[in-house]
């Protein structure tokens, strides 16, 4: 198999990159990123002398770099990990940058699979497109249930994922959509929620938590994530929605409190600020039908824990791959901060 992958410098697509080249030693992947703030190289390290892995940077919003490079490799797989996904940046930051990769980014990568006549494309979302639900309801997010966007990060992944739609209903362009719960582990940037909170333990300084803490996330580990991909390229059907969650909901809070217990600190070395506006109160993944082909996530709601436990003893392993992320940061951004103790400005 070709594989090529977009964004496969970032957290989920380098997990996804190493996950496939173990799983099929036969396999070939070129990894297509444009190396934004997220983008890290290093993640990718191990690679560098493995003939089956090429990397080649480029925007997938740049129709040009993107059909060069997918007539040059003739992939049977095009996977789509690149996006801007911070949504605190989607409100503070520049919004455009998340029209061009979230939007303009899928529709040049149909655009690259028509043409081509690549096999199959499979554009990975979130949860976020679907709005909120309430911390008193037991409903979850199917794959029919109605986008409702929130943020303007989700506005843009919704919008991304109907071009995917409209692609395959009107020229049956072979895509997938997928839409993923929070994913966890290894390589994340330290700005999102489980990395910061442990850096921030690690240095003895307050975990940040919105407003109560009771918002709600569906957790899963990025490899069981890799592995439902995996499937689909295997099992997938083109014009499909797929959702993937490990029911595995959890309360910021708690997540937090379990997260210092682990590293031996006080669970009350919190503290709360601002709230986001807008912020969606709660998610949940219905992933039967992700089921239904013979996925089941490996660290599920019973072995959350042991995820989490794996998640930290990595970071404090690779303590080198911190540093120098912080030093690429003020080459290539001097708006983003990130000190020894995580501390991120926009």
């Amino acid at each position: 198999m070709r594989i090529f992958v977009a964004g496969g410098a970032g957290f989920i697509g380098s997990n996804f990159i190493h996950y496939f080249l173990n799983a099929h030693p036969k396999a070939e992947v070129l990894n297509f990123d444009k190396l934004t703030y997220a983008g890290n190289l290093d993640n990718l390290a191990a690679l560098a002398d493995d003939g089956r892995y090429k990397f080649v940077q480029g925007d997938i919003a740049e129709a040009g770099a993107v059909e060069a490079t997918v007539e040059d490799f003739k992939p049977d797989t095009i996977v789509n990990f690149a996006a801007e996904t911070h949504v605190d940046r989607s409100i503070h930051g520049s919004l455009r940058d998340f029209v061009f990769a979230n939007v303009m980014g899928p529709q040049v990568l149909c655009e690259a699979t028509k043409k081509f006549k690549v096999p199959l494309f499979i554009q990975i979302s979130t949860d976020e497109v679907f709005g909120a639900l309430g911390l008193d309801e037991s409903r979850k997010f199917t794959e029919e249930t109605a986008f409702a966007p929130n943020m303007p990060y989700a506005a843009c992944k919704a919008g991304g994922d109907l071009i995917c739609r409209s692609y395959f209903q009107t020229f049956k362009t072979p895509v997938i959509v997928t839409h993923c719960s929070n994913n966890y582990g290894p390589y994340q940037f330290p700005e999102k929620f489980i990395p910061q909170a442990i850096f921030k333990a690690l240095a003895n300084l307050p975990a940040p938590i919105y407003g109560d803490g009771l918002y709600v996330r569906d957790w899963i580990y990025v490899t069981d994530h890799c592995a439902a991909i995996d499937l689909l390229i295997e099992r997938g059907a083109p014009g499909e929605v797929y959702n993937i969650g490990a029911d595995n909901e959890r309360h910021n809070i708690d997540v937090v409190r379990l997260l210092l217990k682990m590293l031996g600190k006080s669970e009350m070395l919190t503290v709360e600020v601002q709230d986001r506006p807008g912020h969606d109160r709660r998610y949940a993944i219905d992933a039967l039908k992700m089921k239904a082909l013979g996925w089941a996530p490996e660290f599920g709601v019973e072995k959350f824990e042991a995820g989490l436990r794996k998640t930290v003893e990595w970071y404090q392993a690779n303590g080198d791959w911190v540093e120098k992320l912080r030093a690429r940061q003020k080459e290539i951004n001097p708006h983003i901060k990130i000190t020894k103790n995580i501390e991120h400005k926009i």
